[in-house]
């Protein structure tokens, strides 16, 4: 029995609480804070592994460490496939499902078969590819959300996902039992998710709920399940790096004995040996030392992360607090979908000026294989692109592209390009679209211009002056041509460092930060939350709709009742305690919904942009008779690492109910 309805953005419907005539609780007590950041070390299980996935927009992997030697960072197994120019300890995010929608394949393996298909088969398949964008650009997304597939057809995203994350289950329980010699149990595994820092809540939680359903964790173990913000990660292992593992773009000092005029140019040389030296080795080791260009770094020094990935740009704000060396975020994360994808989708926009729209949109639908090719093969030839590049980049067309467009046109590929005036793509003779680097550097303009104008109003805001370092991570990072723009930007406003394989960053970061969860200390609420409450009526003050009489009590109803402000710095494990009791002293079943709002300024859950996120319903029948006539209800939130925990107790009778992770749907507990 709910005090409230969900909440309906219109102030002009009846309130809820006449309607139901259930009067809910009211506030009891003045708010106050308890800091309470020992109550979680008594549910820490002991894992045996570590595993993150870096579940990215276009590309994806996992890592690993054992938590007797957390020194050592395990990356993946190397993977089957690979394409000439991309390097592989990742595979791309591509799925396959079979014509009876049932898992196939992932990554290189789902690419390759799906391509090898015959065209009157193959559009019976359901590829997907870059799926993850789908999170970012739907506001709304709940359990109920499509992807479609490369053939049009539609299957609900959660189990795309379920099915994506219990690959990369199998797939590390495989190698953690081939390397051990037995079988390794899921429960000796913590497994930590990476997402977006800028993802909305609903899209953590839909990530969460596809983790249940691919069997890492469970709404009764929630503790075996971290959700880590890609920058953050990033940010963790940045603190580790030791000189020879990055190549600092500033021309402030020298490098490893290089002068500044030659470190762009040497250190990406030296960078590429060191990388394919690397290669053969999966096991990277982190010394537990701070790194030597974070022993620069003082109390109260800043520094940024920009995360650049397929899909999104994040960027986040961090200072340090000593000694231990916690971070602090200081600017809660932001950024967009700004990632190198932008740059796929400007070749897209050049290929329908050349071809015409209608062409290209006919040859995704009805060669969608040779499309994945074509898109490949502008893969590794965008990593190509640099600021001094001097030869044209050629892009081989796919057969099929070329007999395909003469069936649809009546006239040749070559003549299409000598007739669109697109002046620096020319036609070569071996079948390749010959690009003058120019015309490639055009295609990474506006999404470059992007991310310097978003990283320019971060650097303008207050609370991020005197930043001394600018990592710059996250697979986009390795581009020559975001790596110059970066630095001609804010090289004079602080130091640009980039990891050396910086691909790699994130998904090390995720299992330092899984091994260590409380390294992050302060963070700042992306939402307001509250729950909704009766509160006394007071005439002026409160609007007259919301007049509730009951057993000669005016209420006002639908009140919001506040535990924290969007953007309040929140302190890792910080508990935000409130007491309530039932407005009417006979009721036994109390329900306390919870409710979020972008807005920091919210009175009513009635208000638009505010969303119920969970409900805590407590049952007291049954409970002795003699408990106070005023019955306190405590209800507590406590900010955990990228989550919220509600519970709801009972003073008298002890009696509690608990909730993890508060986005909705919420996950409930009955600890009655």
């Amino acid at each position: 029995m709910s005090a409230e309805t969900d909440a309906v953005s219109t102030s002009a419907y009846s309130s809820p609480a006449k309607s139901l005539g259930d009067p809910g609780i009211t506030p009891l007590s003045p708010s106050h804070i308890v800091k309470d950041s020992d109550a979680d070390d008594a549910v820490e299980q002991l894992f045996l592994v570590v595993v993150a996935i870096d579940f990215g927009t276009t590309s994806s992997g996992y890592a690993y460490s054992f938590t007797k030697e957390p020194e050592c960072i395990h990356v993946m197994r190397r993977w089957e496939g690979g394409d000439p120019g991309v390097s592989n300890q990742k595979t791309p995010t591509t799925i396959l499902l079979t014509p009876e929608r049932k898992f196939h394949s992932f990554g290189y393996a789902a690419r390759d078969y799906y391509h090898d298909l015959d065209p009157s088969e193959s559009k019976h398949w359901l590829y997907f590819e870059k799926f993850k964008m789908k999170l970012h650009t739907s506001g709304n997304l709940t359990m109920e959300t499509d992807l479609t597939a490369a053939n049009g057809k539609k299957v609900k995203a959660l189990e795309i996902f379920a099915y994506a994350l219990q690959f990369f289950k199998e797939q590390a329980l495989k190698e953690l039992s081939d390397q051990g010699g037995s079988d390794f149990e899921n429960t000796e595994v913590r497994w930590v998710i990476t997402v977006p820092a800028i993802w909305k809540q609903p899209a953590k939680q839909f990530m969460r709920q596809a983790a249940y359903k691919a069997g890492m964790a469970s709404p009764e173990n929630p503790e075996q399940l971290i959700i880590a913000l890609e920058p953050e990660a990033a940010s963790i292992y940045c603190r580790k790096l030791r000189l020879h593992q990055m190549i600092d773009l500033s021309s402030r000092a020298p490098v490893n004995g290089y002068s500044p005029s030659d470190t762009i140019g040497t250190g990406f040389t030296q960078g590429k040996e060191h990388v394919r030296r690397n290669r053969q080795s999966r096991t990277f080791m982190v010394e537990n030392v701070i790194g030597e260009i974070w022993s620069e770094l003082e109390e109260g020094d800043r520094y940024i992360v920009v995360d650049s990935g397929g899909g999104t740009v994040d960027m986040t704000v961090h200072q340090i607090r000593l000694p231990e060396g916690h971070l602090k975020e200081l600017y809660k994360a932001t950024g967009g979908p700004y990632g190198s994808l932008g740059v796929d989708y400007e070749f897209e926009k050049l290929l329908c000026k050349i071809f015409g729209e209608d062409f290209i949109e006919q040859f995704k639908i009805k060669r969608p294989a040779a499309w994945v090719d074509l898109m490949i093969a502008f893969e590794s030839r965008k990593r190509a692109a640099a600021p001094d590049r001097t030869n044209p980049l050629n892009i081989t067309l796919p057969f099929s592209f070329i007999d395909y467009y003469k069936k649809f046109r009546g006239h040749s590929v070559e003549h299409a390009l000598r007739k669109s005036n697109v002046d620096f793509v020319k036609w070569s003779s071996q079948g390749m679209l010959r690009m003058s680097p120019d015309a490639m550097n055009a295609l990474f303009k506006p999404t470059i211009d992007q991310i310097i104008q978003h990283l320019s109003e971060v650097f303008d805001k207050p609370e991020v002056t005197n930043v001394k370092f600018l990592f710059l991570v996250g697979g986009f990072a390795e581009s020559p041509l975001l790596q110059q723009a970066v630095q001609s930007a804010f090289g004079s406003r602080c130091r640009v460092i980039i990891p050396q394989d910086v691909g790699l960053t994130i998904l090390k970061g995720a299992v330092l930060f899984g091994l260590d969860p409380a390294v992050i200390k302060v963070r700042r609420s992306p939402l307001t939350y509250g729950v909704g409450v009766l509160n006394r009526f007071v005439e002026g003050k409160h609007p007259p709709e919301k007049l509730l009489v009951k057993d000669g009590t005016r209420w006002c109803t639908d009140v919001f009742d506040k535990f924290i402000s969007a953007d309040q710095s929140v302190a890792l494990g910080e508990t935000v305690t409130r007491s309530y009791t039932p407005a009417k002293p006979s009721q036994l079943v109390i329900v306390i919904n919870i409710y979020s709002s972008e807005q920091d300024n919210v009175s009513f859950i009635t208000e638009p942009g505010v969303k119920k996120c969970g409900t805590l319903r407590l049952d007291l029948t049954g409970t002795d008779a003699s408990v106070p006539s005023r019955r306190e209800i405590k209800t507590l939130m406590q900010f955990g690492d990228t989550e919220i925990k509600a519970m709801a107790v009972d003073v008298a009778t002890s009696k509690s109910v608990k909730m993890v992770t508060i986005p909705s749907p919420a996950v409930l507990h009955n600890n009655g």
